[in-house]
């Protein structure tokens, strides 16, 4: 980089609002809500306020596995919140997550009411309310060691590698360049543990497998940031092997679908051909707005 084009660090950062790429009106240095907005209420025991992103769609897929088992108890309503227009700063979902990030969720199952928010904790929370996708045994810890693995790791892969490879207003090498190197290093992690694993946990399908597909497992099946060719995922045959043997599940199909745009879901409907897998209660769940 040539000193014209160096960057020297004030010694007091100021907000510079135009300097933010495709997600400077959403982004700012303050937490809080903007206007007053009361969330929609369903009837069933859980109310999602998600978006189909990586984050949003491990806690469908959870729910989806869920009542796949027959387990009527997990039924969820799904409201659909647009980032892109700032419906995450509104009073109701910021009572809910005062972090302003998808998903949240309300556990109304109890005469007193839960409020959850992160990914990770959602999962955990639903794990083990309902005994489901959590070992009992020694495999515990190692299910809840990958849990977090993710969720230490995917920033990485989407505040750094994705927002600089795909969003930023300009190509940066150097930037580009670090987290391509870390993301492929993560890569190698899950290929080498997955080499003799069918899944994160040994044989046994767990919400850390739940957590990281939505983000490595749509990465190689080129579902992420279009770099599928850029990072050479084909050469890393075990995720890519888990990564297909995982979006052949049922609720998989379904949960991925849940909390899209109608422009999202006709378009993934369409490449996929697939419109099968559009079932009755996920078009319920789109609907419900």
């Amino acid at each position: 980089m040539s000193d014209e084009n160096s960057y020297i660090p004030p010694k007091v950062w100021q907000w510079n609002t135009e300097n933010g790429g495709n997600w400077a009106s959403i982004n700012r240095p303050i937490s809080g809500p903007t206007h007053d907005k009361v969330l929609a209420k369903g009837k069933h025991p859980f109310q999602l306020y998600s978006l189909a992103t990586p984050n949003g769609v491990k806690v469908t897929i959870m729910f989806e596995e869920l009542l796949a088992l027959g387990i009527k108890e997990a039924e969820y309503d799904a409201f659909l919140i647009d980032i892109s227009s700032g419906e995450q700063f509104g009073s109701g979902f910021v009572e809910v997550n005062p972090n302003s990030k998808i998903p949240a969720l309300i556990d109304q199952s109890n005469e007193q009411s839960v409020r959850l928010f992160e990914s990770g904790s959602i999962l955990f929370h639903l794990a083990e309310k309902f005994n489901a996708f959590l070992p009992t045994t020694e495999n515990r810890t190692e299910c809840m060691s990958w849990l977090f693995w993710q969720m230490g790791s995917a920033p990485y892969l989407g505040g750094g590698f994705g927002h600089f490879y795909a969003y930023a207003p300009e190509k940066i090498e150097y930037c580009i360049d670090r987290f391509s190197m870390e993301v492929k290093r993560q890569l190698d992690v899950l290929d080498k543990h997955l080499e003799d694993n069918d899944y994160m946990c040994g044989d046994a399908y767990t919400i850390a497998d739940i957590a990281i597909w939505p983000w490595y497992g749509a990465l190689a099946l080129n579902r992420l940031y279009d770099a599928a060719e850029f990072l050479d995922l084909k050469s890393y045959k075990n995720v890519m092997r888990w990564a297909e043997n995982i979006d052949q599940r049922p609720a998989v199909k379904r949960g991925v679908m849940v909390n899209k745009t109608w422009g999202e879901l006709s378009n993934q409907l369409h490449e996929r051909h697939d419109a099968r897998d559009f079932d009755e209660r996920t078009q319920d769940k789109l609907t419900e707005e």
